[in-house]
């Protein structure tokens, strides 16, 4: 999306909208940093807890915080990468990365944990994963359909000379950006039921149920800055729309 939207913010330039334009570069550089700040205090976080070793390693956790939920239908499976992590509602799968499977730290529990509490989600039909999972059809296609648009841009430079093609941009972006904020209730939700598991079920001491919270704190922050970054840049794309009608 950036790389579509650095084309556009080009083309706008060139169009005259100055300071509508340096208002994008604002966006897009304060985004970028603050991202940048996040993801680097979650793998600092991440790091940290790594450290803080557990008698458990992350799959024995997912199996364990399953099963008390009397879950018996999820598989726990091994997927390979970092930040590999999900819950997969369709083959009723938890992927923990290798590193997240096989390591026996807080980090990993955590990680394990929150995972699992997206399947207790899905089992109790937990309504905003249901909104959710239903918008994800949807999403692709906006998303897709704003790639096409950017290749348009690229081949015609032409895109702000079109405003229904514009127009479509503006509402594949809000549709985006609707599915990145019905994502924070989701995955806030499941750090809850992970870390009130992890402290009912006593496989953490308190210390350890402290750092288990910090690193998922951080992990949400990541999809909040994601959230904020697809409203701004929204907003600014509206402006935009509007001002060009006004011309």
């Amino acid at each position: 999306m950036t790389e579509i939207a650095n084309v556009l913010a080009y083309q706008t330039s060139n169009s005259g909208f100055l300071g509508i334009s340096m208002l994008y570069w604002v966006i897009l550089g304060g985004s970028v940093l603050v991202s940048w700040l996040v993801s680097s205090k979650l793998k600092s976080r991440f790091r940290e807890h790594s450290n803080a070793p557990l008698r458990m390693s992350g799959r024995e956790v997912a199996e364990k915080m399953l099963a008390d939920a009397g879950i018996t239908d999820v598989r726990v499976i091994s997927t390979p990468g970092q930040l590999t992590d999900h819950y997969n509602p369709a083959d009723k799968t938890v992927n923990l990365s290798e590193a997240v499977y096989n390591m026996r730290n807080v980090a990993a529990a955590a990680v394990a944990a929150h995972e699992c509490g997206h399947a207790v989600q899905h089992a109790k039909a937990y309504a905003w994963l249901k909104f959710r999972s239903a918008m994800v059809p949807v999403t692709n296609i906006a998303s897709n359909m704003m790639n096409v648009i950017f290749l348009i841009s690229i081949v015609g430079m032409v895109a702000f000379q079109m405003p229904g093609l514009m127009w479509f941009f503006v509402g594949c972006l809000a549709i985006t950006t609707l599915f990145a904020f019905v994502t924070l209730p989701v995955e806030f939700d499941a750090s809850k039921r992970a870390l009130a598991w992890m402290e009912g079920s006593g496989i953490a001491a308190s210390m350890d149920q402290g750092r288990a919270r910090n690193a998922l704190f951080w992990a949400a922050m990541t999809y909040v800055v994601a959230a904020l970054s697809s409203l701004a840049m929204l907003v600014y794309y509206l402006f935009q729309m509007l001002g060009n009608r006004d011309e």
